[in-house]
């Protein structure tokens, strides 16, 4: 028996790479996938592996409170999956408005709304190698000094 078998997972960033093979897996293994969808991408495996039909989509995003606090409470949500954020630096770079709306704002949304529902019980947020700035050493390991350039 799956561990994730008839729970209920939040995904943000579900048609990005990531987001999508971590809904495929969820799904395989018997989560109740609720996803935030953002914008139709319709190259995005979400679509073109067919597990929307698998899945419950919500549409909006991570800069919306109200949807984050009304979806993690009416579906119940026990686990959240936090992967939505602008990653492209060049494009963060001529919008940062934006990309501090999605990056920042959205995750202070998403993590205010899941503390304020009993029911989410685990919290998983994702970074990326950017935290670290430039290291001489590589691999980056998990105790390297926060270094953010961008």
């Amino acid at each position: 028996m799956s561990y994730w078998k008839d729970k209920n997972v939040f995904v943000t960033g579900c048609t990005g790479l990531l987001g999508t093979h971590l809904c495929e897996l969820l799904i395989g293994r018997g989560a109740n996938v609720v996803g935030l969808v953002r914008d139709y991408v319709p190259r995005s495996r979400l679509f073109t592996e067919q597990l929307k039909p698998k899945m419950v989509m919500v549409n909006g995003n991570v800069e919306n409170y109200g949807l984050l606090e009304r979806a993690i409470n009416e579906y119940e949500i026990d686990t959240v999956f936090h992967l939505a954020a602008q990653t492209i630096v060049g494009i963060a770079n001529k919008n940062p408005l934006s990309t501090f709306d999605a990056n920042i704002r959205g995750t202070w949304n998403l993590l205010e709304a899941c503390r304020r529902n009993p029911g989410v019980q685990r919290i998983i947020v994702a970074s990326s190698d950017k935290a670290y700035g430039e290291h001489e050493s590589l691999p980056y390991k998990e105790d390297a000094p926060l270094q953010g350039r961008h």
